[in-house]
């Protein structure tokens, strides 16, 4: 049976529990009412185990089905160090808050079903877990400890409170101090630890390289590739084959380069540019992965089940093998490479005027570097302009149409938040010898630019096809957000103009950063605006990019790593051979709902597990500087303490019963510590002077003290 006709059966099911006349009845009554015949029972089942997995029904206590009340909703259930969790509905901006008494037993991640409190007190909604739906975790990396008879796991995931039983059977023979993965087989209950078995060591504790394989094993970021899809990467030739070339545009003869990071491998874009009259022409050469990966192939569905490649702190976790990322599909120096190419008209103003995609066959003269790119066209370094003479001109020319795209940009409203970005070094063992900002110059710029660029001409040339295709969407920010936004910035003397139902225009927001610019509430500010937007995701419908100030945006530019781009290049090249027919479109509108949720999923997923070894591996070098004092900007403040960011970008916490000289409370409208009887006030963007007091390299943390002389404002 197709998704299409279970769907259908889901309908008509959900319509006959939902009438006025239905009685409360059991599967095995129901069946018999509907005259399901014995070949459809599996079919009848799965329907009501949907169902019930959607929030629509569930089982009463005598067994039989009933519609879920309206103050009955489904959702993730979110634990928290302490025994209260919050339950995150899909659709709603609001978490609703569970008490400790009301978790029913839920862990971090299960799917639950709870009913909503219509009496709740306070700001916050809250309700209680009615059911547990479907359990969010079956395995888990922690330490193992020893005992006489038995052993047990204390999870990593410090949101998972209990620690996990392990029979003397199911140990493999781990002792204490291994970094273990345990699959769960009994989740217990509210009094009850969970039960498990463990299933690999990962070494001990203190092995290199274990910390972030503990990491990896968590999110369940794939390492390996199936054997199926080692067999198809052997088949790949080392080089395009010329058959391959034929019916492409071919623009080996152009000046071509690369620019990207030192150590990148994954070339996948590739610049031309040269002005003819008024015109600049810019062509943004795309890697063509899907000549190499074809739809349903072993590598197809592998990418699909990674959807993005993972950048970890010591290693790259690749979408693709890297006899692909890094070979045939790389645009290496020197060799032939096949392309998908977005070629622009722009004229002075910054307007595309014309524009064309093209499977094409390129070949690049140099692979550049943005330090190198940097040195030749703003330092004039000359040993650099003499090494890359013959390509100065094109440089001084990408430099010039980058600024031009990126004022008209601006003028639109396109917000940009230049973070500093980390950079952690590691030694050998992979312990982290500094941690700095990462440095940026306007080399990384021009291809910010000229790939925005790239992205939005692809965009609006498919949605004026009318064809399915997969958009890159950053939503509006909701209006409650933006009023809070206001109130705050209100606080430093600045505000924000909003429209009919307190809508908001990119432009405000980028007039604020802008007017923020280099006071001491820059960082503040920039960070609050970006907490009140929403997350961009993958769609299939073109809704747009606020942060960008965009009506027209996808991801085109990034096939060896994103699974997306490799998905539209497909729709492309099948749209430009004349072979997107009518069976094809409703193939595509078919699998992309599923494709664009999946690939938005993986994306946190990435950045999550991203995330997590950056911030255990600045723990790890905070260790050293325990008792050392150090000078930092108060970056959030939370009813339980203030997060203080120091200048290498590490943010540690002073738990407000630490802040010396008086009892302080946090005032949410001001976002600052008030001493009760001094009045001192500590406030988000203020200098403070911190002590390193103590580190968690497993829980991630670094905590702060406020030396005894240091003062409030």
């Amino acid at each position: 049976m197709t998704r299409e006709e279970l769907q259908e059966k889901k309908e008509m099911v959900f319509a006959f529990i939902s009438s006025k006349e239905y009685k409360p009845m059991s599967m095995r009554e129901m069946r018999g009412v509907l005259q399901v015949p014995a070949s459809d029972r599996k079919m009848f089942v799965q329907v009501l185990d949907e169902l019930t997995d959607e929030g629509k029904i569930h089982l009463d206590a005598k067994g039989k089905i009933k519609t879920v009340a309206e103050n009955v909703l489904v959702g993730k259930f979110m634990a928290t160090q302490k025994d209260f969790g919050f339950v995150r509905v899909e659709g709603e901006e609001e978490d609703y808050f569970i008490s400790g008494h009301h978790t029913k037993g839920a862990l971090d991640g299960d799917k639950v079903q709870i009913g909503v409190d219509a009496h709740s007190r306070g700001k916050r909604k809250e309700a209680e877990v009615l059911a547990i739906l479907e359990r969010g975790v079956e395995v888990m990396v922690g330490t193992y400890s020893t005992s006489k008879s038995f052993g047990f796991v204390v999870p990593d995931n410090h949101k998972f409170t209990k620690d996990i039983y392990i029979a003397k059977a199911d140990t493999m023979g781990a002792v204490t101090g291994h970094k273990v993965v345990v699959e769960i087989t009994d989740y217990g209950s509210e009094n009850r630890n969970p039960e498990g078995k463990i299933i690999e060591i990962l070494g001990h504790i203190n092995d290199p390289g274990v910390d972030i394989l503990s990491v990896i094993r968590a999110y369940g970021l794939p390492e390996e590739y199936p054997d199926g899809v080692m067999d198809q990467v052997r088949d790949v030739e080392e080089e395009v084959a010329e058959e391959e070339k034929a019916g492409r545009k071919d623009y080996r003869d152009l000046q071509t380069v690369t620019i990207d990071g030192e150590d990148a491998k994954d070339l996948d874009d590739a610049i031309t540019l040269y002005k003819e009259g008024n015109l600049y022409r810019l062509g943004v050469h795309i890697a063509d992965v899907t000549q190499y990966v074809t739809e349903k192939s072993p590598l197809d569905q592998e990418a699909l089940k990674r959807g993005t490649s993972v950048y970890l702190v010591d290693r790259v976790i690749p979408m693709l093998p890297h006899k692909l990322s890094n070979g045939i599909c790389s645009l290496n120096q020197g060799v032939d490479r096949l392309a998908l190419s977005c070629l622009m008209d722009i004229n002075e103003k910054g307007e595309i005027v014309g524009h064309s995609i093209e499977e094409t066959v390129i070949n690049v003269d140099r692979r550049m570097s943005y330090t190198s790119v940097h040195k030749i066209v703003e330092e004039k370094d000359e040993a650099e302009r003499k090494e890359y003479e013959a390509l100065i001109p094109m440089f001084e020319l990408m430099y010039e149409l980058a600024d031009i795209l990126r004022k008209r940009r601006f003028k639109k409203g396109s917000v940009d938040f230049d973070f500093p970005e980390s950079k952690i070094t590691l030694d050998k063992k992979g312990k982290p010898l500094d941690v700095r900002i990462y440095e940026r110059n306007d080399a990384h710029r021009i291809i910010e630019e000229f790939m925005l660029a790239a992205n939005q001409t692809v965009a609006e040339d498919y949605f004026w096809q009318e064809l399915p295709f997969v958009y890159r969407t950053h939503e509006v920010p909701d209006s409650e957000k933006i009023l809070q936004l206001n109130a705050f910035v209100q606080n430093f003397g600045y505000s924000l103009k909003t429209g009919a139902e307190d809508e908001i225009h990119p432009k405000e927001i980028q007039k604020l950063i802008h007017k923020v610019e280099g006071t001491p509430e820059e960082a503040l500010i920039s960070r609050l605006a970006l907490r009140s937007m929403k997350q961009a995701k993958y769609t299939v419908g073109c809704e747009g990019h606020f942060g960008l100030a965009m009506k027209y945006y996808t991801h085109f530019t990034s096939p060896i790593r994103r699974y997306p781009d490799l998905q539209i290049h497909r729709i492309i090249k099948e749209n430009l051979r004349g072979k997107l027919n009518e069976r094809r479109v409703e193939h595509y509108n078919k699998i992309l709902p599923e494709v664009t949720a999946e690939a938005s999923r993986l994306e946190r997923r990435a950045d999550d597990a991203e995330r997590e070894v950056e911030k255990m591996k600045k723990a790890e070098y905070m260790e050293q500087f325990v008792g050392e004092t150090f000078e930092g900007i108060i970056s959030g403040v939370t009813s339980w303490g203030m997060y203080v960011e120091l200048p290498n970008t590490i943010e540690g916490m002073v738990r407000v019963a630490d802040i010396p000289g008086d009892y302080y409370y946090f005032e949410e409208e001001n976002y600052q510590m008030v001493g009760e009887h001094t009045h001192k006030i500590y406030k988000l963007g203020q200098k403070i002077r911190v002590t390193v007091d103590a580190v968690d390299k497993i829980l991630r943390t670094i905590d702060f003290v406020i030396p005894e002389n240091e003062e409030g404002d």
